[in-house]
């Protein structure tokens, strides 16, 4: 299951953006480590064919066609380093996440360890999707969004082609952080997945479990739980819309939530990276 290092993965996309960084089409992308792994200095970078540094969250195409979506890979199951991608660096590579202590007039960085905590799924982003801080999502609170790309669910920098099955809405420390659930085309059941029922009858526990990790990850850090919106659950791909006085008597439309989160974020980084929206310390190549 993917909440969403084979050295060499293969991308396709049809579809051009007329931004800043290099669109890659067809490539094979590789991976270049500089640093020392589970240090501090350590950044694990995208090179497309020639040798060029590509951005794993501006360069990949989301979208591979046909309901199947790019995921990259930051956490793989069963670790316990918090890896993610540097949104505020150049060609934003994947590296140890951090937590900064402050005693008085000494300031400490850490690596941010998942130490009771261990991821058991594999765990990454969505590339080109980003959750603006600036929108409140009357849906889910009113919560803002989180200032980062979406985050979807084997190796670090891995590129899978996966399913989104579910939304999770996420709430932390009152910013919205959007968790898609999706399954992997290399999964051996996933053409048997494909919405919450077939979740709970091929990987039973699985939603709560996940839902559970999200929720008291950062407890270990002195921080509070972190809560959910729509109910408190994961939201299926198919939702029924809101009823309203309109439609009460009316078979209500149905909405592929999972879709509209993904949709919606990446309608956000596509202006985010046009620079309709101030980019302020985030790298945009």
């Amino acid at each position: 299951m993917v909440v969403s290092r084979r050295r060499v993965a293969s991308l396709s996309s049809s579809s051009r953006r007329p931004f800043n960084c290099t669109a890659i089409y067809n490539p094979q992308v590789q991976i270049k480590e500089e640093g020392q792994p589970e240090t501090l200095d350590y950044r694990l970078f995208f090179v497309d064919r020639s040798g060029q540094k590509v951005s794993p969250w501006h360069d990949i195409p989301m979208q591979v066609g046909d309901g199947v979506f790019n995921l990259v890979v930051e956490i793989p199951k069963e670790s316990s380093a918090k890896m993610e991608v540097a949104t505020d660096e150049p060609h934003t590579p994947i590296k140890q996440d951090t937590i900064i202590q402050r005693r008085g007039n000494f300031v400490t960085t850490h690596a941010r360890i998942f130490f009771r905590y261990n991821v058991n799924w594999n765990y990454g982003l969505l590339p080109q999707t980003w959750e603006d801080p600036t929108v409140a999502n009357a849906e889910v609170e009113g919560a803002l969004g989180d200032n980062d790309p979406g985050d979807g669910q084997r190796r670090i920098g891995e590129i899978l082609k996966v399913k989104p099955l579910a939304a999770l809405a996420m709430i932390d420390e009152g910013e919205l952080d959007w968790k898609i659930i999706a399954i992997s085309l290399d999964d051996p059941r996933a053409s048997l997945v494909n919405d919450i029922d077939d979740v709970e009858k091929h990987f039973p526990g699985t939603l709560t479990a996940i839902r559970d990790w999200f929720r008291d990850y950062k407890i270990p850090d002195g921080k509070p739980a972190n809560k959910f919106g729509l109910g408190n659950k994961a939201a299926n791909k198919n939702m029924k819309a809101v009823e309203t006085v309109e439609t009460r008597y009316t078979n209500l439309p149905q909405l592929d939530y999972a879709l509209k989160v993904i949709t919606e974020t990446n309608e956000s980084w596509a202006k985010l990276v046009k620079r309709s929206i101030p980019a302020e310390d985030l790298a945009l190549a």
